[in-house]
């Protein structure tokens, strides 16, 4: 298990460039499986659950090429469906919870898809109806062994309906989209999920010959066609490392800079960061967040009350950036509840950050209240363990603000979602070390 020593109570100052993103990268490669074309995409994470996936479709038969720095191409002509039947299958779709969204392609292209109940971070349950539910609807056969915990669909041919989704969920989404787009007929997707990541994804399959349209609503209309074709792509910045630095910046009373960060796919993301007090400055496509000398102060309500944070689906707040807001609202002037809806456990770790001397009412697993220092008493370095990405992200933080040298165990959970983490905190000038 690796470990990070990190010294806190640094200033850092410079640029950096925000990853690929991780939620679109496990949707966009999946949808390689959906032609036997070549399809190239650029800018992908090199982060472990990305490249989990990679080496997942190498498994099942998908030809890759490294091009470059973030760049492959990949040629899904020759898929071994017996690799999904296989033991190996098994233990590898265990270990990463995109797994489920090869199913959605397999599906479509070869009539089954079979999936092990994935794994994936300790945040509550993440139910995949919705999933298997739009397969259902599509003419596909389900069935579960509950002994092995694994899944299975199949369909001589998949049929166009209408259909409602009982939540907007972004994998369900992508899933449902992937296997539509191969089915006879017209299928329309309502309450479909709206994120850019998804809007990505249709995108692509246009390119690829699909006939989506309603992207960047809730109500998408896919007209089945009869195969698809290659395609180049290139993902966004990742919009949840995005937050993650302007919280950074903030917390360690930083001048960071935030390379290219595509505004226009950031929606409420900077205006919630602006209620908190920090300043975030749009130069070109990128941000620039100042050295706030001074601290923040958490804005209230026109009438005076609280200010409330919560998740919400897009165009919503991301619920990934909670656990970043609940940590630099530590430091700042006043308070704000912070209610986490979408997720059950994403607020206990809370814990650590009342080690390090945090002021936090936990009320429920759901709802957590923060009254902030202003940075007249500094975090303490403590000892800790990362439970899962965003919550070890968020610790990472209040170490490198805290007084003293803190200790991170388990950061391989942070490794899942931050591509060479240690190496570009040290570039703008972090105390942190790895120790394996």
């Amino acid at each position: 298990m690796g470990t990070f020593k990190i010294e806190g109570g640094h200033q850092l100052k410079g640029e950096i460039t925000p990853q690929g993103a991780k939620n679109e990268a496990l949707q966009i490669l999946c949808a390689v499986l959906l032609t036997p074309e070549r399809v190239t995409i650029h800018n992908i994470p090199n982060i472990v659950d990305v490249n989990k996936l990679i080496d997942l479709l190498e498994n099942l038969g998908v030809k890759i090429q490294k091009l470059g720095k973030g760049s492959y191409s990949f040629q899904a002509d020759d898929i071994n469906l017996e690799y999904l039947e296989s033991e190996q299958f098994k233990k590898d779709g265990r270990g990463l919870r995109g797994s489920i969204m090869i199913v959605g392609p397999l599906l479509a292209r070869f009539g089954k898809g079979y999936i092990p109940k994935p794994g994936g971070d300790k945040i509550g349950r993440r139910r995949l109806d919705t999933h298997f539910q739009g397969f259902i609807k599509l003419g596909a056969n389900f069935r579960y062994n509950r002994e092995e915990y694994f899944y299975g669909v199949e369909a001589e041919a998949l049929s166009g309906t209408d259909m409602l989704l009982d939540e907007a969920s972004v994998t369900g989404t992508a899933n449902i989209v992937m296997a539509a787009v191969l089915a006879k007929g017209t299928t329309t997707i309502y309450n479909a999920a709206c994120e850019p990541y998804l809007q990505q994804l249709c995108k692509m399959l246009n390119r690829m010959g699909a006939k989506i349209s309603g992207i960047a609503s809730n109500l998408l209309t896919i007209e089945g066609v009869d195969s698809l074709g290659g395609t180049d792509h290139t993902m966004l910045p990742d919009m949840i490392e995005i937050g993650s630095w302007i919280g950074l910046a903030a917390m360690t009373k930083s001048e960071i800079t935030i390379k290219n960060v595509n505004w226009d796919s950031l929606g409420v993301i900077p205006g919630v960061f602006a209620k908190l007090g920090i300043t975030v400055e749009k130069k070109g496509d990128d941000i620039f967040i100042p050295e706030h000398k001074n601290g923040y102060e958490i804005q209230n309500y026109i009438d005076g009350s609280i200010l409330t944070i919560a998740d919400a689906p897009w165009p919503g707040f991301t619920p990934d950036l909670l656990s970043i807001v609940l940590t630099i609202a530590t430091q700042a002037r006043g308070e704000v509840l912070i209610h986490q809806k979408m997720f059950e456990s994403r607020l206990f770790f809370v814990d650590k950050l009342i080690d390090m001397g945090a002021k936090i009412i936990l009320c429920d697993p759901h709802r957590a209240t923060v009254i902030g220092h202003d940075f007249k008493s500094q975090l303490k370095a403590t000892t800790m363990t990362s439970p899962d990405i965003r919550a070890g992200i968020s610790l990472l933080i209040a170490a490198l603000s805290a007084k003293g040298t803190s200790t991170i165990h388990n950061i391989e959970q942070i490794d899942r979602g931050y591509e060479y983490i240690d190496d570009r905190l040290r570039a703008i000038g972090a105390k942190i070390l790895r120790v394996d």
